[in-house]
């Protein structure tokens, strides 16, 4: 293993150090990236032409060593384009599996949203199944595996919505927003000085043997009963909420569980805290909910929402730290 160790906390501060390496600012998107991948989630990136949202993931996969794809999303790309298909060669006289770009550790899906709806669920068994089927063959996909797709929101014409069912699929949605003004000067800086500078000078700082020692370590991460309580209650309240329509599933309660044990992990505790739960709250629940009409007509946002939720629900007083019986299990539910 590299210098790494398998440790959550040392794998997040090797990847966070080589990739500010070139990046400037969105540390809290990298964050969730690697959450992402210590818990086999995806992630939806959102933001206009030229913040770096492809760059953020190819410098992850080179930092990690991971392999990467990149899939162009067009009208006219077609499932097979993805997942691949068996291609005849007359040489042999026999039909050879010609396997997509979906075969990899992290695939960059840009601009998703400019797939038709047919292309866009494609993805959908690769996301949750891990597996593609391939001319009635299914087939494994590697592991680790995550796919990180990017949208414009500002493009209306040629774009396809994604479907609730494909939204509920990434982990989180995160949005990278230009850069305030000290931070793009010094990207100015930087690339005055290192006109090259970019995700081919990113060195492998761990393996694939680290991220996988560290998922194992996140899942030991200890959620006391208040923590989960909270959970259930931020949950419940997107469901009972008169601005939103329908709110979020069972599997964005999984994600609050699996997300909050990695964050906890990455800076260095062995149990999450409610604060956990409330960090990751916007990116789980923003692409999720949707917003009833009298919400809409009233120019109501979904971020909006959220907030007011997280500031109804109360957040357990007690629930810092495992309890005294926690090493032999006693204090578990």
């Amino acid at each position: 293993m590299s210098k790494a160790e398998g440790d959550p906390a040392a794998v997040y501060e090797a990847l966070r150090e080589e990739a500010g390496r070139v990046l400037i600012g969105n540390e809290e998107v990298l964050e969730r990236i690697t959450i992402a991948a210590l818990t086999g989630g995806h992630v939806l990136l959102e933001g206009v032409p030229g913040v770096a949202k492809t760059t953020i993931a190819n410098l992850f996969a080179r930092a990690t060593g991971l392999e990467f794809t990149r899939v162009q999303m067009t009208p006219d790309i077609l499932p097979a384009d993805i997942t691949g298909s068996h291609i005849y060669r007359e040489n042999v006289g026999e039909f050879e599996l010609n396997k997509g770009p979906v075969f990899a550790n992290v695939v960059v899906a840009d601009e998703i949203n400019r797939a038709t709806p047919k292309t866009q669920s494609a993805l959908l068994e690769a996301m949750q199944e891990r597996t593609v089927t391939i001319e009635g063959e299914t087939l494994a996909l590697p592991d680790p595996f995550t796919v990180i797709a990017t949208q414009n929101p500002i493009e209306m014409e040629g774009v396809f919505e994604l479907p609730e069912a494909q939204r509920d699929r990434f982990q989180f949605k995160l949005t990278v927003d230009l850069p305030d003004r000290p931070v793009e000067r010094e990207l100015l800086d930087r690339f005055d000085a290192d006109p090259g500078l970019g995700p081919s000078q990113t060195e492998r700082v761990i393996d694939e043997r680290d991220l996988m020692a560290a998922r194992e370590a996140v899942g030991e991460v200890h959620v006391a009963p208040p923590v989960k309580e909270y959970i259930l209650d931020v949950v419940r309240a997107t469901r009972e909420s008169e601005d939103i329509e329908y709110g979020a599933s069972p599997r964005a309660t999984l994600a609050f569980l699996n997300a909050g044990k990695a964050r906890a992990a990455i800076h260095g505790r062995e149990y999450v805290i409610p604060d956990d739960v409330k960090s990751l709250a916007m990116p789980i629940l923003v692409h999720r909910l949707v917003l009833s009409t009298e919400a809409e007509l009233g120019e109501e946002s979904t971020e909006r929402v959220v907030e007011r939720i997280l500031d109804r629900v109360a957040v357990p007083a007690d629930a810092s730290e495992p309890g005294p019986d926690r090493a032999t299990g006693a204090g578990d539910d």
